[in-house]
């Protein structure tokens, strides 16, 4: 919130609501950069914060209460992880952005399709400080998985070489580059393969002249692209739910503002997710193709809903999670559908604003 000045003025910690900080391509990250999300919030009374994940809890207790009053749109093996313990949030919406995923070798080896993979050696990150955290070796194990389904093979036809994980995975350069250690035991010979996504490890890779292998981009089935961000869900506690659901609506209306806004600036988009993915114009440029700024739209379609029905289960079986998670009690599909509601009744007004 501003006083009449322009500047932040301190808020009882009763009058902030808070995001957290997922270095991912978002619309919501898009409306926060860009004040819409401020100008939103302040319009009902209470300021809006950024905050850095702590855990399956999200955020540390404390006397602001972040616990109950944030909202998320992160990776999806957290998310499920959190709720897999017990903690109060639910799904308010899904996106499925395309984020360069890509099995990487050395330029020497000689990689053309995915049954060439048998025998490999593949980096695989090891444990967090708990095993719903591992965010590195969960991307890993997935992906992997799913280049080598497109060959007929599983994972007992590689070897997976055990590379050191940091106990916690920040958003930063340094935090990035050490989610992406793999490529630097591949370009060193310690490993064959390395799964990858994102615009910080094709920044990685660039440096460390590693190519592609397996572009699983390529492939048509979405199957192939199941991972931690795809689908990626925005999440929030049941508090906000129960007790501020016109802010629920506000956030998500700000978000699909900035997605459409997204769509038709996609030149004015790219330092924005340079900033947000902590990497620079070129990793952008490399991981986010296909028209990208086109679909930073949530939504909750049954198509995106089964994918992280896929998802969940993959990690369950896998031990990532300390019980299974029921999707379709885990979604709350009101609050979209209100603001889409809205969204339609805009779109029918005619010109002028009567009917």
């Amino acid at each position: 919130m501003t006083n009449g000045d322009g500047e932040m003025r301190s808020s009882p910690a009763h009058e902030n609501i808070w995001m957290m900080r997922c270095p991912v391509p978002a619309a919501s990250g898009v409306a926060y950069r860009l004040g819409w999300m401020d100008e939103a919030f302040a319009d009902h009374g209470f300021g809006i914060r950024r905050v850095i994940e702590n855990g399956l809890a999200l955020v540390a207790p404390d006397p602001d209460r972040q616990d109950r009053h944030f909202f998320r749109e992160g990776g999806n093996i957290q998310a499920l992880a959190g709720r897999a313990l017990g903690i109060s949030t639910r799904v308010i919406g899904l996106t499925w952005i395309d984020e360069r995923q890509a099995i990487m070798v050395r330029p020497d080896m000689r990689v053309l399709e995915p049954g060439d993979l048998k025998g490999l050696r593949f980096a695989l990150p090891g444990y967090a400080r708990s095993r719903g955290e591992s965010i590195a070796r969960g991307m890993a194990l997935r992906g992997i998985h799913s280049a080598l389904a497109l060959g007929g093979l599983t994972l007992e036809d590689v070897d997976l070489v055990e590379v050191p994980a940091p106990p916690r995975e920040m958003p930063s350069r340094e935090g990035m580059r050490r989610l992406w250690l793999g490529l630097e035991w591949l370009a060193a010979g310690r490993v064959d393969a390395v799964y990858v996504k994102g615009s910080a490890a094709a920044e990685a890779s660039r440096r460390l002249g590693l190519g592609v292998a397996i572009d699983l981009d390529a492939y048509p089935s979405r199957l192939a692209r199941i991972n931690n961000g795809t689908p990626r869900p925005v999440t929030v506690h049941q508090h906000m739910l129960d007790e501020h659901r016109d802010l629920v609506e506000a956030f998500l209306e700000q978000s699909l503002r900035a997605a459409d806004w997204a769509a038709l600036n996609p030149l004015a988009l790219r330092p924005i997710i340079a900033e947000e993915t902590v990497s620079d114009m070129m990793g952008v440029e490399t991981a986010y193709r296909n028209h990208f700024h086109r679909s930073l739209h949530p939504d909750l379609s049954e198509d995106r809903i089964e994918m992280l029905r896929v998802q969940a289960n993959f990690l369950w079986i896998h031990g990532f999670l300390e019980r299974p998670v029921d999707i379709d009690e885990w979604i709350c599909r009101e609050p979209l559908e209100a603001v889409m509601q809205r969204r339609a009744d805009r779109l029918a007004m005619p010109v002028g604003g009567s009917r």
